[in-house]
């Protein structure tokens, strides 16, 4: 339990941290990584690179320091990152490797403010936060366990197939090698796949979305090629280019808070890009349920070509209340239901239920940002908006 004086002693940091910035979290994964070079099988580098954990870590530490005395302010973030942490397998022991490194940054870059006090206290809210990570991480990989066709730590799946969705979208069905059943998860929820790529010097770990309907024997992800040259994401080419049915990953139980939540009031999915991953796995369940509710599926892409699963979600109309909208910014087209540029609910908010309805996104940063601001011009409460983040958290 942290004393009065612990909160107050880390509060009064608040200043330092913020003048620091994110120098202090670029500084701590240095470390780590120099002196715990076996996390490098667990960390994204790509997102070490891009600057993108960093700058999320440093965000979670400031709102922490904010938060300290008021804890509830936090817990959906808390959830938010448990999730994420259990589709790594993060270990509890993990986290005495990263509270030594985080309290040797803070002395190594403040050395005349990090006093014997601001050490103490340091020391003890980082204790707090692991404990509560622990606690809740804990609790998720028991509880998944204790499931039907559950399991702990990683298992080895096979690729059983391998489709073509688009120009640049590939869906992967994995399926036990133990010939086991799999546990069911939520639509909306992601899949943590581990593998080797040949030639890295490390393992790579990273975060699917799982794209049908859970059926209790495999797990279907569908991933966007990500970008090219020496940006090229190494996870998402060497599954488009050398990963093919029969091969084998690793893979941890479905994980993820971004899930349909069933309110039976009217629902509008709207994605851009390779965001449509976990809509399809609403819109199957939906589906699959005979969801009587009105559904709007709005979606945004470059082209035509790389709009992914069009045709199935077209076909859901003849199962659903669904209404469907596309807009395709660098093609012309005069297809009904289409509209050319970026995505503008304006033209289409007579059809929307901007009053009763929940609305889920996902896709990049910027375009969710973009459609929630829209959103809430148009009269939408923000609680009745949730978003999916591919990659290191932002809020948007």
């Amino acid at each position: 339990m942290l004393s009065q004086q612990h909160i107050d002693t880390v509060k009064a940091t608040i200043p330092l941290l913020a003048s620091a910035g994110t120098a202090i979290t670029e500084h701590f994964y240095q470390r780590m990584f120099s002196h715990n070079p076996e996390l490098k099988d667990v960390f994204n580098m790509t997102h070490q690179r891009t600057g993108g954990q960093p700058a999320a870590l440093f965000n979670a530490i400031a709102a922490y320091a904010t938060h300290i005395d008021n804890l509830e302010v936090l817990t959906s973030a808390v959830m938010r990152i448990a999730h994420k942490h259990t589709s790594f397998n993060i270990q509890p022991n993990q986290y005495d490797i990263v509270g030594h490194h985080l309290i040797e940054t803070l002395r190594e870059l403040a050395p005349d403010a990090f006093t014997q006090d601001v050490e103490e206290a340091w020391g003890a809210a980082y204790g707090q936060l692991a404990g509560i990570f622990i606690k809740v991480e804990g609790d998720l990989y028991a509880e998944r366990a204790a499931q039907l066709g559950g399991w702990k730590d990683f298992r080895r799946f096979r690729v059983a197939s391998k489709t073509p969705e688009s120009d640049l979208v590939t869906s992967f069905v994995f399926e036990p090698v133990d010939g086991g059943a799999v546990i069911d998860y939520q639509p909306g929820q992601y899949l943590g796949v581990k593998l080797h790529p040949k030639g890295n010097e490390f393992d790579e770990i990273r975060q699917y979305s799982l794209s049908t309907t859970p059926n209790g024997k495999n797990y279907r992800i569908s991933v966007k090629r990500e970008g090219a040259g020496d940006i090229a994401g190494v996870m998402s080419n060497y599954l488009h280019d050398h990963l093919n049915v029969g091969d084998e990953v690793d893979a941890m139980p479905p994980a993820g808070d971004f899930v349909f939540q069933d309110k039976q009031t009217p629902v509008v999915l709207i994605s851009g890009g390779v965001g449509l991953t976990p809509m399809q796995a609403i819109l199957n369940t939906l589906a699959k349920q005979q969801y009587r509710q009105p559904v709007s599926y709005l979606h945004a892409c470059a082209q035509p070509s790389q709009h992914s699963f069009k045709d199935h979600v077209n076909s859901l109309k003849d199962q659903l209340n669904l209404s469907v909208h596309t807009w395709y910014e660098q093609a012309d087209s005069a297809e009904e239901g289409v509209s050319n540029g970026m995505m503008q609910l304006e033209a289409i908010k007579d059809s929307l239920p901007l009053t009763n309805g929940e609305f889920y996104l996902c896709g990049p940063v910027g375009f969710m940002m973009f459609v929630k601001q829209q959103l809430l011009t148009l009269g939408v409460e923000a609680d009745r908006i949730h978003y999916e983040l591919f990659g290191p958290h932002q809020d948007v």
